[in-house]
């Protein structure tokens, strides 16, 4: 199965269901189930414009099994329809109208019992069987 790696508070963010789309400067045509690996790595200013949830934020596994449905270019659309849908947890990309790149829209997310593992750069494959939550 297709995985992506994600910094930390945003690995956490899709899980919950608060964050529905993942930003990439490249596109894939890659449509499917995808897993969702925290990352080792964080966003310092994210987490703590994110602290007030007071959330978990484990790192370094796999968290969540999602459905990759769509790959949006960023335009003036996509940033009116990211504001109308979360403008704090969309901020930096409709903010920064200069940054080019994709929406990946992510659904049905699932937790799953976490998986330590090594994340990767871009989509990778992890083949082991996951147990959902």
């Amino acid at each position: 199965m297709k995985v992506i790696t994600i910094k930390q508070p945003f690995a956490s963010l899709i899980v919950l269901g608060i964050k529905k789309y993942e930003f990439r400067t490249w596109k894939t045509k890659y449509r499917g189930d995808i897993l969702i690996h925290a990352g080792k790595g964080v966003n310092k200013k994210a987490m703590e414009k994110f602290a007030y949830l007071n959330l978990s934020y484990p790192s370094g596994c796999i968290l969540a099994k999602a459905t990759l449905t769509d790959c949006i270019e960023m335009d003036s659309t996509m940033r009116e329809k990211l504001q109308e849908e979360n403008k704090i947890v969309y901020s930096r990309v409709i903010s920064d109208t200069s940054w080019k790149g994709y929406a990946f829209k992510l659904e049905n997310v699932e937790k799953v019992v976490p998986v330590s593992i090594k994340g990767h750069l871009s989509l990778w494959d992890y083949d082991e069987n996951i147990e959902r939550l």
